[in-house]
């Protein structure tokens, strides 16, 4: 009985051996960052101050997960490295011969995989086909493809290895960037659509890879409504949603590029959960993917449970580790930023310029003026909440004077394309105000008819003009708000006549609707119009024209105004504190 006893327990050790010789569960995390935009210290060089989250932050989350012994770490990044803290201009156009800032740190930090985002692209080819040399990990995009080979221009996706676990990553960018940068920047490099070459890489991947999980690294928003598109709409800048509903094959999805937080779950067209994430901006956050394999080699299957989360990485430390091996770099861009370049005699503030005149963008709208000798000059808010100081400016300040790395164009533009311009500006600025008791800006509305307190269009979409003046009627519709009295000097303005008119490369290249919405110019005629444009960057001629005049006094242009006052006065008081509690 005994021997018999034996016997049934050894095969049943036999049989729990087999068993477990033929399965294997392994325990993924996936940690993604996204739109970090310089913030790779726990310092912000433009304001002198302390910061709660940065990469350094998330470098020790990372370590701490790695460090623990039953999972396997996979470290991602979703684009928008190259622009930002003024630590990431310096290295793309001062120090250029060192290695880039961005490819050091990330290949210290070890990422797995990342996608270019648009604000990559911005600095030029000179900028990012250099980080893409100095990378130690694929820098990805499947819709960005060589124009001449028809191949993709960086990597369109990478396999990573876990175990006996294949992950198959696949990269794509938003493919807007046409419609917001100057061709030189990106020659040579056409921008697809995003469902479309998903739908072409996934059956690459499964034909070709056979891959246990399938993840999707997208530097695209979720809302694919903004800009006043549809679902429909082809090459749409925010598709990240519109690929895991349309193209079945993911597990994961992560998004970026719009700056907001998400952790949804998506049903693809075979029914299947998708995990959408997107970890907003700065690593105020990080989006994790938990995801548990359990793998019977035996019958060739994968059991999967798929988990996401967003990680606050104000609940971690900055890595010592980190902070001392990149000391020197953090030093010399201090030391950059640091440098006095002028005086202001009056304290400036983009708080006035939602609302009207503003010392601050007029000061823009003079330099833009100066610096091409245009008849008229477009300028915008950059920042929502900027100021600089009366006193002595630095060099940081310059970044909040200007925030994007924009070249500065001189365009022809009709008098009633400038007109219809600012038509549609004003439109999405402006509220059509019932009363004086009415809001003054356009704010959006909920799905049952209130008044939110987020406002209908972004701030950097409110431009305005110099060089003529005008008056907005806040009681009227789109195309009768505007009513250009003359030109500055007192001259009639001609809606028939050629006007010579100062915009960022944004703007000029369809950015914001303007000029294809607004004006009503066809967006391939863009290019025709452009008259010449700076070689560098609009910041730079701000910072120099400072230095050269020593000493500057803003002031409003008063050009332009708000009818009625009294309405706009009571709209101005309300929303502002709304806006500024």
């Amino acid at each position: 009985m005994k021997k018999i006893l034996f016997a049934c327990n050894l095969l049943l050790l036999c049989f729990l051996i087999s068993f477990n010789s033929n399965s294997q569960t392994v325990n993924l995390k996936i940690i993604e960052t996204s739109d970090i935009h310089g913030h790779i210290f726990p310092y912000d060089f433009v304001n002198d101050l302390s910061l709660q989250t940065s990469q350094s932050q998330v470098s020790e989350y990372v370590k701490q997960e790695r460090a623990k012994i039953n999972q396997e770490v996979i470290l991602l990044d979703n684009g928008d490295i190259l622009q930002g803290q003024p630590v990431v201009y310096y290295y793309n156009f001062e120090n250029t011969k060192k290695k880039h800032i961005c490819s050091r740190v990330m290949n210290y930090m070890k990422y797995d995989a990342a996608t270019i985002g648009n604000h990559d692209i911005e600095p030029g080819h000179q900028v990012y086909d250099k980080i893409k040399k100095e990378l130690n990990f694929p820098w990805m995009a499947a819709n960005a493809v060589d124009n001449k080979t028809k191949e993709p221009y960086f990597v369109p996706y990478t396999m990573i290895f876990r175990k006996g676990i294949k992950i198959a990553v696949l990269g794509m960018i938003t493919p807007g960037i046409p419609n917001w940068l100057p061709e030189n920047i990106w020659k040579g490099i056409v921008f697809n659509d995003m469902i479309e070459t998903a739908q072409k890489w996934v059956k690459i991947i499964n034909e070709k890879e056979h891959p246990d999980v399938l993840i999707g690294l997208f530097h695209s928003g979720v809302d694919y409504t903004y800009g006043n598109v549809t679902a429909d709409t082809y090459r749409n800048e925010n598709a990240s949603k519109l690929v895991a509903q349309k193209v079945p094959g993911f597990d994961v999805i992560f998004a970026g590029h719009d700056h907001h937080k998400y952790n949804m779950k998506i049903k693809n067209p075979k029914g299947d959960e998708v995990i959408l994430l997107d970890p907003a901006r700065h690593a105020d956050f990080v989006s994790v993917v938990n995801i548990t394999l359990n793998y019977d080699s035996l019958n060739n299957r994968c059991k999967k449970i798929v988990e996401g989360e967003l990680v606050d990485m104000r609940n971690y430390k900055p890595d010592a580790e980190f902070i001392e091996k990149f000391a020197a770099d953090f030093n010399e861009v201090k030391n950059y930023v640091s440098k006095p370049i002028g005086e202001f005699t009056e304290t400036i503030s983009t708080r006035d310029a939602l609302f009207g005149n503003s010392s601050f963008v007029d000061l823009i709208q003079n330099i833009q003026l100066n610096l091409t000798k245009a008849d008229i000059s477009f300028a915008a808010p950059l920042l929502f909440d900027a100021r600089i100081n009366k006193g002595e400016v630095f060099v940081r300040d310059m970044f909040k004077l200007y925030k994007f790395e924009n070249l500065l164009y001189t365009m022809e533009l009709s008098g009633t394309e400038v007109k219809n311009y600012l038509e549609f500006s004003y439109d999405n600025w402006f509220n059509k105000m019932k009363d004086e008791n009415d809001n003054l800006l356009r704010f959006k509305i909920d799905s049952t008819g209130n008044t939110t307190n987020r406002l209908y269009s972004s701030f950097y979409n409110f431009s305005s003009a110099a060089g003529i003046k005008y008056t907005i009627d806040a009681s009227k519709p789109l195309g009768y708000k505007l009513n250009i009295v003359s030109m500055s000097d007192g001259s009639s303005f001609d809606l028939n006549k050629k006007y010579k008119v100062a915009i960022n490369s944004y703007r000029g290249n369809g950015g914001g609707g303007h000029l294809v919405d607004g004006a009503k110019i066809n967006q391939n005629e863009l290019p025709e119009r452009i008259i010449s444009s700076t070689q560098k960057d609009l910041r730079y001629f701000l910072m120099k024209w400072i230095e050269k005049k020593k000493i500057i006094s803003p002031n409003k242009l008063n050009n332009w105004t708000v009818i009625p006052n009294e309405w706009w006065k009571k709209g101005k008081e309300k929303d502002f504190k709304i806006l500024y509690k």
